[in-house]
């Protein structure tokens, strides 16, 4: 059911548009001056606000100023005594409409319609901008970070492989998604694969894909993720995990080129950058028979660790306001003060979980706290293991 707020310093209007509205199935709240009309604006949310603009005390443009600082809900502004030059004024300040008084009610009902449907599309607007996903930034200024972030400057312009090494939770993908976005390849797609999660006797249908009939359930043709990925980027997230007859494949389609997909026997020609990942130490995963040391060299032209959180404690106040700010936005709410006690706490604390476990504990600070964040806060909800 949408909700109107009526602003207006008569009575008898307010009484009327109320009925008229409620009978058209609106919830109806309305104030007598634009005092009290702000603070519903602030304490409420509405689809649509009918605004008188002749009122004692604060006038319907002023009103239409302050509101338009703290809400994107359309504005009808109503008067008896307006002009064209004040309707011209009100549209330039934001408002959504002028209707002049008497009110013609079938206008009223149409304008408010469309007033809504404007809503609508706003709401609508926002919350698919929050899903699409936001530009890649590395937040940090510290030397281990820095060391980082010039390393992708000078590796992102070629085509070089990538091996990404660091502990879980570091951020490897934002990384290889830092080089993807500052290639000559951001335009094309880039594909990720988390090589733990998929089964070994999946990875290989997954990576190259499989003709129809292949297997049992390949009921039809699948392209596989290098094929998906031509001309882009190829992740390969946790590659110390892959089963060693996957490992035998890749390093074929490094070599040459070309992949075939499962079940098939034609060669397909691939142009794809490769980017590895991995939080294992693939030396001695070598050393154990897990690891093909050629695949290895392959890969690892370029190798770029990543901090652990506990060795950048300096970006941890830049990190957690930066997840506080993004998380409250998505929530719908005002962002919360972290307090510089709070900060410290943070920084005294052994982050086991890097940048993944802090972002978590934000979220969980952001959900939990009120306006401000203290050092107290911290202590309560950050749960170490």
């Amino acid at each position: 059911m949408a909700k109107i707020l009526i602003i207006d310093d008569e009575r008898s209007i307010r009484n009327t548009l109320r009925d008229i509205l409620e009978n058209e199935g609106y919830k109806v709240d309305d104030a007598e001056n634009g005092m009290e009309g702000l603070k519903l604006v602030n304490s409420k949310k509405y689809d649509v606000i009918l605004l008188d603009i002749k009122m004692p005390g604060m006038d319907g443009l002023e009103v239409l100023e302050h509101a338009m600082k703290v809400t994107d809900t359309p504005v009808v502004m109503i008067s008896g005594h307006g002009t064209i030059d004040t309707a011209v004024e009100a549209i330039k300040k934001g408002a959504y409409d002028y209707i002049a008084k008497p009110l013609d009610l079938n206008r009223l009902l149409i304008t408010i319609r469309n007033a809504l449907d404007k809503s609508t599309l706003v709401k609508e607007t926002k919350s698919l901008k929050q899903q699409v996903p936001q530009t890649w930034e590395m937040i940090g200024q510290s030397t281990a970070i820095m060391a980082v972030k010039e390393m992708i400057d000078k590796v992102a312009p070629t085509n070089a492989r990538v091996l990404i090494t660091g502990q879980n939770g570091t951020g490897k993908e934002l990384v290889a998604r830092w080089i993807h976005e500052k290639s000559p390849r951001a335009h094309a797609p880039f594909i990720e694969v988390n090589c733990a999660a998929i089964p070994s006797e999946l990875i290989e249908s997954q990576l190259f894909g499989h003709e129809k009939g292949s297997f049992t359930s390949a009921i039809r043709q699948r392209k596989g993720d290098f094929e998906l990925a031509n001309g882009g980027t190829l992740f390969l997230d946790e590659i110390g995990d892959m089963s060693l007859s996957a490992q035998a494949k890749v390093l074929r389609a490094l070599q040459e080129n070309k992949i075939t997909r499962v079940g098939g026997e034609k060669e397909i020609p691939v142009d794809v950058r490769i980017i590895a990942a991995t939080n294992k130490n693939l030396a001695g995963e070598i050393k154990n028979g897990n690891f093909r040391e050629d695949l290895y060299h392959r890969l690892s032209v370029i190798i770029i660790e990543v901090p652990p959180l506990n060795e950048r404690k300096g970006d941890i106040p830049l990190l957690a306001s930066h997840f506080m700010e993004d998380i409250c936005n998505k929530m719908g709410k005002p962002v919360l003060t972290i307090s510089d006690d709070a900060y410290q706490k943070m920084e005294a604390y052994k982050w086991t979980g890097n940048v993944r476990e802090l972002r978590n504990v934000v979220e969980r600070l952001a959900i939990l706290c009120d306006k401000k964040v203290t050092a107290d806060d911290v202590a309560k909800y950050v749960q170490p293991l």
